[in-house]
């Protein structure tokens, strides 16, 4: 028999801000050009899925891509909203591996993580969705989606742990006091 997954209030709060997070810097601080949008919200949806879970994670890609859609006007994508669910999915399922690992083997598991999510999510599954349901040629998008890709993975694996090897992890895993003592040792 299978165990019914239940959020508490702490969780739900959290994924909650996580979602505002993304739509604020993906829909409002955002370099929109039409098939190249350049912004660190999915770095929003990554954290999520660390550190509440793939479900959680996923759960909150979906709900960002679809409000997101009705704040700028957009008919969903399903292409695009299943990228954006990826994004929580894919990297919470490394950090199993992850965990007895030294902070090194962490941040290799986790960039390797971004950059798979990447491929599947922007150059494969966002890059077909444009092209099959808005019309865009392939090949006129391509190069310049592989030159985002290229720039943004980098930001994203660094502001991803920046912020996973900040005391946010600890108190969002409800060890405040952890939190604040690995902040006065550093």
């Amino acid at each position: 028999m299978q165990k019914k997954q239940t959020w508490n209030v702490k969780t739900l709060v959290f994924m909650a801000l996580l979602v505002a997070m993304h739509l604020v810097l993906t829909r409002v601080l955002v370099i929109d050009l039409g098939a190249y949008r350049i912004s660190v919200g999915s770095v929003c949806t990554i954290l999520a899925g660390l550190w509440l879970g793939p479900v959680a994670g996923g759960v909150c890609g979906f709900a960002s891509d679809i409000i997101g859609c009705f704040m700028k006007g957009y008919a969903v994508n399903p292409f695009i909203t299943v990228a954006a669910i990826l994004w929580g999915v894919l990297p919470a399922l490394v950090r199993p591996l992850i965990a007895n690992k030294k902070k090194t083997g962490k941040t290799v598991g986790i960039c390797v993580s971004i950059v798979v999510t990447a491929i599947l999510s922007s150059l494969v599954l966002t890059t077909a969705g444009l092209v099959i349901m808005l019309g865009y040629n392939f090949y006129a998008i391509m190069p310049g989606r592989l030159i985002q890709f290229a720039i943004m993975i980098p930001i994203y694996c660094v502001l991803t742990c920046l912020l996973y090897f900040s005391p946010l992890t600890a108190m969002v895993a409800g060890d405040v006091a952890q939190a604040v003592m690995k902040k006065k040792t550093v």
